[in-house]
């Protein structure tokens, strides 16, 4: 049996980046998944700003699991050749921080069109994208989220067997629950092809809860793929348990908070002591 391994989107903690790594220090967790320093995204970082992140990862011995890329989060009438110019960028950073798992998305569609009638175009972007990942060493980790092509645990499934495993899964039950889709179903259809998860929780009615206090079924994912996998995995808490700049920028989604906190870091430490108590019925 592998074990998991605890790791997190630190931008929701704190903005500023050393504040983030010792966060991460004093929850006890050694890796962290980067995706926002103050109001820049990772992809918008110069090669000087980044030298300075793994300058400050190094010096409280933190590890970075994984990139919170924006890559693949773009209409299919958007610019790709723009958007290949920023992948580079996200595959050099990640490669200065010292992790190769990149997560991205598959795509929303042109204004008026229906996602599932654009198939060939979302394959003929992601190939692109994979081709260049792995000029550069990365590991492309696709993330079910809300009207891109992979919404669904299907149609994720389409996207891995299409590219043969050079496409991976961040599987976050908790998108799924959010998006009306049974969570549990959609791990067992694609449990084999999982590179690591995302760790929110939520409720079919639109909810974003701590973890285990919803309908995303983390525990009972956990549990069986913890029986009948062998690996070591990381589990990357991205709770969203307050609205922020980044989440605003990156979906339009509405979402209901019922659980109130007086900080980032209070919602944080909630999330981080949930899922803790998750943990220690499995492991």
């Amino acid at each position: 049996m592998g074990k998991f391994i605890l790791s997190g989107f630190s931008d929701e903690f704190d903005r500023n980046f050393t504040n983030q790594v010792k966060g991460m220090v004093n929850y006890g967790i050694g890796y962290m998944e980067v995706r926002f320093v103050g109001e820049k995204n990772i992809s918008a970082l110069t090669s000087e700003e980044t030298a300075v992140l793994k300058a400050d990862l190094d010096a409280y011995g933190i590890k970075v699991s994984a990139i919170g890329s924006p890559l693949g989060k773009i209409k299919l009438d958007d610019d790709m050749d723009k958007h290949m110019e920023t992948a580079k960028r996200v595959f050099e950073n990640a490669h200065m921080l010292g992790t190769n798992r990149i997560r991205v998305f598959s795509f929303y569609p042109a204004e008026g069109k229906n996602i599932n009638d654009c198939r060939d175009e979302v394959l003929s972007r992601m190939n692109r994208m994979l081709n260049l990942a792995e000029e550069y060493g990365m590991t492309l980790c696709h993330e079910n989220e809300a009207r891109v092509y992979g919404e669904t645990a299907e149609n994720s499934l389409d996207l891995m067997k299409h590219f043969g495993g050079r496409l991976k899964v961040v599987l976050d039950m908790g998108n799924f629950t959010l998006d009306k889709h049974d969570p549990y179903k959609a791990y067992e259809i694609l449990k084999e092809h999982i590179e690591y998860f995302h760790i929110k929780d939520g409720t079919v009615d639109g909810c974003i809860v701590p973890p285990g206090k919803g309908e995303a079924r983390i525990a009972d994912i956990l549990a069986d793929y913890a029986k009948t996998v062998d690996k070591d995995v990381f589990l990357s808490l991205e709770p969203h348990l307050l609205q922020f700049t980044g989440l605003k920028n990156l979906t339009d989604s509405t979402f209901k908070y019922p659980y109130t906190y007086d900080t980032p870091q209070d919602a944080f430490t909630d999330a981080v002591v949930k899922m803790r108590e998750i943990l220690k019925g499995i492991q």
